[in-house]
């Protein structure tokens, strides 16, 4: 048995931490914010509930492995609900696409909004299909050092085309779709990884299978709930959880980590560390490599989130659980994004208003509007005032908040960055931007014997279920490394 410290209490480090207990070791996790779950946070205020990081569960069946390497059930823990619909699309010009969880009911709504979008979409979600098998084999099935590791663990030159990697997500949505707004729709999922789709390979598109085939969740209760979830199986499974105490320097001797120094001066001995924590800051900061920083910083950050949590009063009509409603020239949003670096006129918004489906996150008569718009990595250069632009996007689509306002509270990228030690506030550590960012992605094994990297800036990436497979990832390395 060997003792494992895991640096950060986000997700990612909360199931590392679950799955090396579960292999016997002994395993402290240590988080420098007073709570656990990193942004897999929640915001209460008057009676409303919002949750500020990830609003959605997809593959709950990742969480439910995680949990069953120490005899635990996500089931058991969670009442987890099947969202239909899954989400509601709307355009400037009035126009709206409501998805629901069924392919055949989903045919139908989109060729009801587009004629011809029917059977467009089918073929589009069996594409998404075919690059979901062959990328869950392959690209999530173990470590990622270079493109070879990659075509190790296919079985064929034609998984290689499968994947669809060699053109951006927007190339292959212009294909698919004939309504210049259904290939918007299918650009968005680029943005699930922080990224433009105008740059990140149309291996993306395989999120549209994801959804219509494993789901889209919520746990009543909020997003809250799977994080309380985590901690609960850590804690029973024997896992030391300590909070308020932050990592400075992760100690090392003759090329193998000894373990890790906390602002305190204490030193805590180690066989193991798993960094959950941004890479930039790791080999910055608390294990200077300067060559592996360089070879970071190439894949270039995600983008950041500028937040507005809204308390609101009454209730809406045609209201979704999960909304999205599109600017009107997403070339010029993302250019602005990406060239500019500044944040974007007239901003697609995403509005997350979980009380349509959970009574508990609001007031009787209220409703917690989450909403969401990609912003640049760069705190720096938040503009005053932005919320404003939010509510005027808002208005063109028909919906008015203000004047129902109970009251708003601002989360801008320079939040984000001080809270999570992001750099830039950046939300999903590196983007998936162009053909080499899965290679230039920090792998999950460190350059120190008994170093591995868990978490969104590390293989495969960010968001819930891949930070969950970067745990279940570096748990077979521990093993496979003689741990």
């Amino acid at each position: 048995m060997a003792r494992a410290i895991v640096v950060g209490g986000g997700v990612g480090g909360l199931a590392a931490a679950i799955r090396l207990r579960g292999l016997g070791h002994d395993v402290t996790v240590l988080e420098r914010n007073e709570v656990l779950g990193g942004k897999l946070a929640v915001r209460r205020r008057d009676g409303y509930v919002f949750d500020i990081g990830p609003s959605l569960v997809t593959l709950p069946h990742l969480y439910d492995e995680c949990f069953a390497t120490v005899g635990a059930s996500l089931h058991d823990e969670v009442d987890l609900r099947r969202l239909d619909p899954q989400f509601r699309y709307s355009w400037p010009d009035g126009s709206t696409l409501t998805v629901p969880d069924h392919p055949d009911a989903t045919v139908a709504a989109f060729e009801a909004f587009s004629p011809g979008a029917g059977a467009e979409w089918r073929a589009f979600a069996a594409r998404a299909a075919r690059i979901w098998e062959v990328s869950d084999r392959s690209f999530f099935a173990g470590p990622m050092s270079n493109p070879l590791a990659l075509l190790r663990r296919m079985r064929s030159p034609r998984d290689l085309l499968t994947i669809d990697s060699l053109g951006t997500l927007a190339r292959r949505a212009r294909r698919s779709f004939t309504d210049p707004r259904l290939a918007q729709w299918a650009g968005r999922y680029a943005t699930y990884s922080g990224s433009s789709p105008f740059l990140a390979p149309a291996t993306l598109g395989c999120i549209v299978h994801v959804e219509s085939f494993f789901g889209a969740w919520y746990p009543m209760g909020g997003l809250g709930a799977l994080c309380d979830a985590f901690v609960r199986v850590a804690a029973g499974a024997g896992v030391e959880l300590q909070t308020g105490a932050e990592v400075v320097a992760i100690r090392h001797e003759s090329g193998r980590v000894t373990g890790v120094e906390l602002t305190s001066g204490e030193r805590l001995g180690a066989d193991i560390v798993v960094a959950d924590v941004d890479a930039e800051h790791l080999y910055s900061t608390l294990l200077p490599e300067p060559r592996i920083l360089r070879r970071t910083r190439q894949a270039g950050r995600s983008t950041s989130g500028f937040v507005v949590l809204a308390g609101v009063r009454g209730t809406s009509r045609d209201l979704a659980h999960h909304n999205v409603y599109f600017g009107p020239d997403e070339q010029r949003e993302f250019r602005q994004l990406g060239v500019d670096q500044r944040f974007a006129d007239e901003p697609t918004v995403y509005a997350c208003v979980s009380s349509v489906t959970d009574p508990s996150q609001a007031p009787a008569v209220g409703e917690n509007w989450f909403l969401l718009v990609n912003a640049p990595a760069r705190p720096e250069r938040t503009p005053d005032g932005y919320e404003q632009v939010v509510f005027d996007m808002l208005e063109r689509h028909g919906v008015e908040l203000r004047s129902r306002l109970a009251f708003t509270e601002v989360i801008a990228p320079g939040d984000l960055a001080d809270r999570y030690r992001s750099p830039g506030g950046a939300i999903y550590g590196t983007s998936s931007n162009g053909r080499r960012a899965a290679f230039l992605r920090p792998g999950n094994r460190g350059p120190k014997r008994g170093l591995y990297l868990a978490g969104g800036s590390s293989h495969p990436g960010g968001g819930l279920p891949l930070v969950t497979i970067s745990a279940r990832i570096v748990a077979d390395l521990v093993e496979a490394d003689g741990w």
